[in-house]
């Protein structure tokens, strides 16, 4: 991937996030320096995506680690806590800074320099990325041979929610990873984007994202799906996730749960693809999962410009949760898994 196109770019010690709030129209990079602006930059989504936010949560550690003279274990803890409040429900960011949180008390504890600890942290966020390549490469050539056993050899028509691509993911996505590796090997006759709203991350960021590999797609509201179910323009459904609960039941962008419904109703599978840091086993179902609320103001404007009557309330719920009866399969890199088997879940995910 081309590094004018990569979501996530560390140099000379400084975070340059890709702004996806102004993708398509202008591609421009932040500079992010320290802890407040990393975590700003996750809870405005500057940068977006379960494992985008991770990724970039694990560098604005090592730049809140760079900036002290000093560390000791309630500072430690009280940093990475600020950085796992900027957005509640992707579990991948709680994942990750927890991860940075052990490493920290070991250095700690074994009284090494701040200079080594940044050093590792900067160094564990570049193999997060390096290891997500390879392991939604992996999801991706799962998800191509669960479609060629069933749909046989045809080009596909695929559909998608919200943005799983390399935007999502800092490499390869996860849903979209599968989409664009079946266009590798000839196999996808178009691609049908989700809208996504009301943050248009389908409109703006799928539609770039297939452009640039050149997918032939068209953008679709969401109230289309039952539509396009009903009158068999598409093959399979794949999406990402946000949360994965022990039985399977899934957190996605919103709108993710209504899609799942249709497909269940016209008989289109359905398929959640997810790495295992978007895995909660601590939690038996989608009940435990906290919903983020963003702000009235995405709905009722738009880049300023008021869409509603002046006093309009609007409710806006950035996540939904998807019961796992609607899932027909969930993708990992550690294999394939029927959420209607119980207990399958756990069995992989701990394999």
């Amino acid at each position: 991937m081309e590094q004018s196109y990569r979501p996530i770019i560390w140099k000379d010690e400084t975070l340059y996030l890709l702004d996806q709030r102004q993708l398509p129209q202008k591609e421009i990079f932040v500079e992010v320096f320290d802890l407040k602006s990393c975590a700003l930059a996750i809870t405005d989504m500057v940068v977006r995506g379960a494992p985008c936010i991770g990724f970039t949560a694990i560098y604005g550690m090592a730049l809140w680690v760079k900036s002290q003279t000093h560390l000791n274990l309630e500072n430690c803890r009280k940093a990475c806590d600020e950085m796992i409040s900027a957005r509640p429900t992707a579990v991948n960011l709680a994942f990750e800074v927890n991860r940075c949180f052990e490493m920290m008390k070991s250095y700690v504890s074994e009284g090494r320099s701040v200079k080594e600890l940044f050093d590792r942290l900067v160094e564990f966020g570049d193999e997060q990325i390096h290891e997500s390549h390879n392991k939604n490469t992996r999801m991706a050539e799962i998800g191509f041979n669960e479609l060629n056993k069933n749909l046989g050899d045809k080009k596909w028509r695929l559909m998608t929610h919200c943005n799983t691509g390399f935007l999502a993911c800092g490499s390869l996505g996860t849903a979209l990873g599968v989409i664009t590796y079946a266009h590798s090997k000839g196999k996808v006759e178009y691609v049908l984007a989700d809208e996504t709203r009301p943050y248009m991350q389908g409109t703006r960021l799928t539609a770039f994202e297939l452009a640039k590999e050149g997918i032939p797609y068209s953008i679709v509201v969401e109230g289309a799906a039952s539509y396009l179910l009903s009158h068999g323009k598409v093959d399979a459904i794949f999406v990402g996730a946000d949360r994965i609960a022990a039985n399977g039941d899934t957190a996605n962008k919103v709108g993710t749960s209504t899609l799942a419904i249709v497909a269940k109703n016209y008989n289109v599978p359905f398929y959640v693809v997810a790495p295992i840091s978007s895995f909660d086993t601590t939690i038996p179902d989608g009940k435990h999962i906290e919903i983020e609320m963003r702000p009235m103001t995405e709905i009722t404007e738009l880049k300023g410009f008021k869409l509603s009557p002046e006093g309009a309330q609007s409710i806006n719920p950035s996540f939904d949760v998807t019961d796992h009866k609607f899932i027909t399969g969930i993708i990992c890199e550690k294999g394939y898994i029927n959420p209607q088997n119980a207990g399958e879940l756990l069995k992989v995910v701990n394999s």
